[in-house]
């Protein structure tokens, strides 16, 4: 009896081809036993390093030789060939096993990491599990004797949603074998697992590629996803060894374990699914999480009395042994090298570290064979007085509050645990009495040829299966020998079953002139040829891609014709091409040179078609009355913020009442399973699955109110304290518009009252570190779907808000509907995030559509969802729009409006300042004074003719301000000025407010320099409150009057503006008892005065 810790091997790959386009980056290094991960969005070189038993580098340093076979390019080079990683982890396995210990290697890793590889192989380069079968019947031979004899046995199979099905055999039960647990050792082990005695290393092959091809079938036949299984190949090694006395003998099992696709564990409990937990696909590898952090504290001493949840699961309970059992256990995880994965790296490497501190305790198995059959007759024995006497009912697993009934059904199923336990012995003591030799010739005897991937004639053209996992392609083949091939789910030449797949499903026919025509067999059967749906004969070309059906893909493949492909240069046709032309042809485009995140987008596109695809099929099969689209959603969209980048979702629309619903692709996922579970069990004979209660429905989901676009108001002209005002198109992810939406957008004084455009400013700078308020008021709503009338709520957030604001409910049954609703927004300091979002940001308004449960006319039932899915298609091929309509409005024309809106603001004041410019340029033609005109001509420039602004030829000390009249006015103003009349100057201060916001443009105009003293009511204010009169100034009188001009014509309606001179003050000059302003002109020649 030995403890030792479980050893661990880290393996990186080589870039694919799908990462060398894209040029990824390398995030994965390693030095030694020592693994380093570098994060890809980190502006830092951060390493996270991890240390493991082995760290082998396979990403580069190697060269493929001439046979196919991949070897390290030159002695200083660290590629790990497979080879090697054989020698150092295989020869282990070898070893201990040959000493009578328990073995297990299992793979670890997300799909596409390379698990396959290292445990299979591919083509010559062959991994753990093939050179160990090989290596050991190589060393039974040189160890054989006569006194020491070798039995090896094979069994394979297969986890995949809880369910064990076995691979060596097409005749699995229903629902999978049962899992039990030996009474005696405790373990556990799948009942009616065929064990195959095999005598070489080409029968093991021979039983593992059955294994492989049972695996591939059952995948497209059953549904299945071959990346969510995993794969057991168990080998069973006995060494008996004969003496005087007795026959003892030396028990090893080998588990070869080749785990699923560890991708998403992480995110199993699907956030806001209603049937999270209705689907197993995952709780294997959850609870194997679960399993190894149980042990791990365990291990460290940490929780000595903690119980080992391996019962939560079907494979945790089969690999109890492999993890803190009774076995040497090695485990080799695969990383992905790309920066795309890394989050699922670093995972597996998480995971990794905490497997390698898990301890078992390994005995070896050594018994004389006489006491082992003794053992088994007497447990037996023991079984059958339990029955008789019924003394298990002491065993029972009562539980309290347990009723009559519950405890009825535990003791029946403990009854029936014991009956075939008893099966189970009965049957190894017949098998013992049977010699190694006659099961051994029984087992080749059995073994009969495969029929579907017989190559006899490598001329004859054939069909290929593709798969999403590499090692299941181009494993099944139906040659095409006859003048006409059927295919089909009954009565065919080449038997499909699946989604989709009709009895008489398609037909391949050979012409006169050696040709192959396909053709659908029946009208409505579905088949693709490169993408493409097929109403006629096609003539199938070397390399086409098939697919019959939701998930039957292959590859027509004609030896006879291989230079004659059209467009078809690449040696081997792959799934993942395949799926990738079937999108394009959707209108999905692929590029090279892709970011990080438009890869995730990509590889999610290419996982969720096919699942799309098929959920599609279940629906019509099952009649189920929906519909499923990908859809590309902005996340700005979805969030509700301004961000970059889209995010994959999944649109479920009924087509009953037409209402619809947003999954995100976990969720899909999840339903996805759940689905074919129920198709499966549908497919099994029980037609009650089409009767269960709406809750349990994975297709049912409760109304729910739906986003159906948004209204991007953008804020620019807030940072010019200018207002907007706009009725906004409300666009959906593809740029539909479905309505429009009023909105002011508003700045205002603290008390909600709007700022007028005298306060423009040229430099959105002169907010920063200032307080800042804007309105925002939403006017009205107008829906063009009729669908939408049972209500609207709209809701937005602004910049760094967490929450959102919401609206009531507005619209109901009715096209249009006034809102009203006004929100004031404080921005307590205005910095540079804020000035940002101000001259590039935007609110977005989101708007939700209420959607009830409507009761449906009867006729509509009346329709298949095949039915209704053609009828609608027709619609849509009938109700085109024009060529030259469009019913589309960009993201950016919100935006566009809102710039072009604040430059015509702008090019009315600088068509102001050029006009005074001119006036000037011909008022000195004829005089010299340079100086002064150049001063003249800067100030015009530095003004915005809207707002009192210093500018560099005034003494900015004694807070003097000028402002620019331009017209008759100006003199006019001087006129009254100079006759020191307090009325007519506070009429001016009146009629300067509103005449800034008339945009009068006039030829001749005057500079005035003006100070004015400070009101006593305005003495605690201060000259540093720059932006005070917009925040907190007094409110602007709403009365209007009319100025009359010396000659008595009418001036302007104005309003009070004396909190616009606030600014101009000083604070020392409250103490003035005349509150009246005191003029002091420099140059009446020039016009200009100073107003203090």
């Amino acid at each position: 009896m030995s403890e030792e810790s479980v050893k661990v091997a880290v393996r990186v790959r080589p870039f694919n081809d799908r990462e060398k386009d894209r040029k990824a980056k390398l995030i994965i290094e390693m030095n030694g036993n020592s693994t380093f991960i570098i994060d890809p969005r980190s502006s830092v070189d951060e390493k996270k390093q991890f240390s493991f038993d082995y760290s082998y580098w396979s990403h580069d340093g190697f060269v493929e030789l001439s046979s196919g076979k991949l070897e390290a390019s030159d002695s200083s080079s660290n590629y790990a060939s497979q080879q090697k990683v054989f020698d150092e982890l295989g020869r282990d396995v070898l070893k201990n096993a040959f000493e009578g210990f328990n073995c297990s290697l299992f793979a670890y890793g997300q799909t596409g990491s390379g698990k396959s590889y290292s445990m299979i192989g591919y083509g010559v380069n062959r991994g753990i599990v093939p050179i160990a079968c090989d290596q050991l019947f190589q060393k039974i031979e040189k160890q054989r004797s006569a006194t020491l004899r070798f039995e090896v046995a094979v069994s394979m199979m297969e986890v995949y949603n809880e369910q064990v099905r076995d691979l060596l055999t097409r005749d699995n039960p229903k629902g999978g074998l049962t899992v039990r647990q030996h009474p005696t050792s405790g373990c556990f082990y799948p009942h009616g697992l065929r064990i195959v005695p095999v005598g070489s290393y080409a029968d093991i092959e021979r039983r593992i590629n059955e294994g492989t091809e049972n695996r591939t079938i059952a995948a497209t036949n059953m549904n299945t996803t071959s990346s969510r299984a995993h794969t057991i190949v168990t080998i069973h090694f006995d060494q008996i060894t004969k003496n005087d006395l007795e026959n003892t003998k030396k028990a090893s099992v080998i588990n070869l374990v080749d785990l699923a696709g560890s991708e998403r564990i992480a995110t199993t409990g699907v956030t806001g699914d209603r049937l999270k937990e209705s689907t197993n696909i995952n709780r294997s590898l959850s609870t194997l999480g679960n399993v190894i952090s149980a042990l791990v504290d365990i291990s460290s001493g940490v929780k000595r009395k903690i119980v080992v949840p391996y019962r939560d699961s079907v494979l945790t309970k089969l690999l109890q042994n492999a993890l803190g059992g009774n076995s040497k256990t090695i485990m080799i995880a695969a990383l992905s090298p790309a920066d795309v994965n890394y989050d699922e790296t670093l995972s597996t490497l998480r995971f990794a570290d905490r497997v390698k501190r898990i301890k078992n305790v390994a005995i070896i198995n050594e018994n004389p064979m006489d006491k082992l059959i003794r053992e088994l007759k007497e447990e037996n024995h023991r079984l059958k007085l339990l029955i008789e006497t019924g003394n298990y009912n002491f065993d029972l697993d009562v539980k309290p509050g347990m009723s009559m009934q519950d405890i009825e059904l535990v003791r029946k199923q403990m009854e029936e645990e014991i009956r075939l336990q008893i099966q189970d012995n009965q049957k190894l003591l017949l098998d013992s009495s049977i010699s190694w030799d006659d099961k051994l010739k029984n087992a080749q005897l059995e073994n009969k040829p495969r029929t579907a991937s017989i190559r006899s004639n490598q001329q004859v053209p054939y069909l290929a299966n593709l798969n999403e996992d590499p090692l299941l392609s181009y494993v099944i083949s139906y040659y095409l020998k006859t003048e006409k091939t059927t295919i089909g789910s009954r009565d065919c030449m080449i038997y499909l079953n699946g989604i989709s797949i009709l009895e008489h499903h398609a037909v391949i026919d050979r012409t006169l002139t050696d040709e192959y025509e396909l053709a659908p067999a029946e009208p409505g059967a579905k088949i693709k040829v490169n993408g493409f749906y097929i109403n006629g004969a096609t003539v199938l070309n070397h390399k086409d891609r098939i697919l019959f059906g939701a998930n039957h893909l292959y590859v027509f493949l004609n030896p006879n014709k291989e230079n004659d492909s059209l467009g078809n240069a690449r040696t081997s046709i792959t799934w993942e091409f395949a799926q990738k032309e079937i999108a394009q042809v959707k209108g999905y485009s692929f590029g090279s040179n892709l970011s990080m995140d438009q890869e995730v987008i990509q590889e999610k596109i290419l996982t969720l078609l096919p699942l799309l695809s098929e959920v599609n099929a279940i629906s019509e099969e099952l009649n189920k009355y929906r519909v499923f689209e990908l859809v590309l959603m902005p996340i700005s969209t979805w969030e509700g913020v301004p961000v970059k980048g889209s995010k994959v979702m999944i649109r479920m629309r009924n087509l009953i009442n037409q209402n619809f619903w947003y999954w995100d692709d976990m969720k899909f996922f999840n339903r996805s399973y759940i689905i074919k579970e129920h198709y499966q069990k549908f497919l099994d004979g029980g037609e009650d699955i089409l009767y269960i209660a709406k809750e349990d429905d994975p297709f049912w989901e409760p109304a729910e109110d739906v986003l159906i676009g948004t209204a991007n108001a953008f804020v620019q002209s807030l940072a010019y304290l200018l207002d907007f005002e706009d009725e906004i198109a409300i666009v959906d992810h593809k740029g539909l518009e479905h309505g429009r939406l009023s909105l002011n957008i508003s700045p205002c004084l603290s008390n909600g009252q709007i700022l007028t455009e005298e306060h423009f400013i040229d430099q959105p700078e002169e907010l920063l570190s200032k307080p800042y308020y804007f309105k925002i008021t939403m006017n009205y709503i107008e829906i063009t779907d009729e669908r939408f009338n049972k209500g609207l709520r709209i809701r937005h957030r602004v910049f760094n808000e967490t929450e959102f604001s919401e609206t009531n409910i507005v619209c109901r049954n009715a096209a249009c509907s006034r809102i009203n609703q006004t929100r004031i927004v404080t921005v307590n300091n205005v910095d540079e995030d804020w000035l940002d979002f101000f001259e590039n940001g935007s609110i977005i308004f989101q708007i939700f559509a209420v959607q009830e449960e409507t009761k449906p006319s009867a006729k509509l039932y009346r329709m298949t969802t095949r039915d209704m899915k053609i009828m609608e298609q027709k619609q849509d091929n009938t109700n085109l729009p024009p060529a030259h309509h469009t019913n589309t409005s960009l993201s950016g024309d919100s935006k566009l409006k809102a710039e072009l809106a604040l430059l015509h603001k702008k090019y009315i004041r600088l068509e102001q300042k050029e006009k005074r410019i001119q006036q000037l340029c011909r008022e000195w033609d004829d005089k010299s004074d340079y100086t002064r005109f150049y001063k003249l001509v800067t100030a015009v420039v530095s003004s915005t003719g809207t707002k009192l602004k210093p500018t560099h030829n005034v003494d900015n000390g004694d807070n003097t301000i000028e402002i620019y009249l331009f017209g008759d006015e100006e003199k006019e103003y001087l006129d009254d000025i100079e006759q020191k009349d307090t009325n007519k100057q506070n009429q001016w201060d009146d009629y300067y407010a509103r005449l800034v916001n008339q945009q009068r443009r006039v030829s001749l105009s005057y500079r005035v320099s003006m100070r004015r003293s400070i009101a006593p009511k305005r003495s605690h204010r201060t000259d540093s409150d720059v932006l005070s009169v917009i925040h907190e100034g007094s409110e602007l009188s709403n009365q209007s009057r009319t100025l009359t001009a010396n000659d008595g014509r009418p001036r302007a309606d104005t309003q009070s503006a004396g909190s616009l001179w606030k600014k101009t003050t000083k604070p020392d000059h409250s103490n003035r008892s005349n509150n009246s302003p005191t003029l002091f002109f420099n140059d009446k020649r020039s016009a200009a005065c100073t107003i203090q």
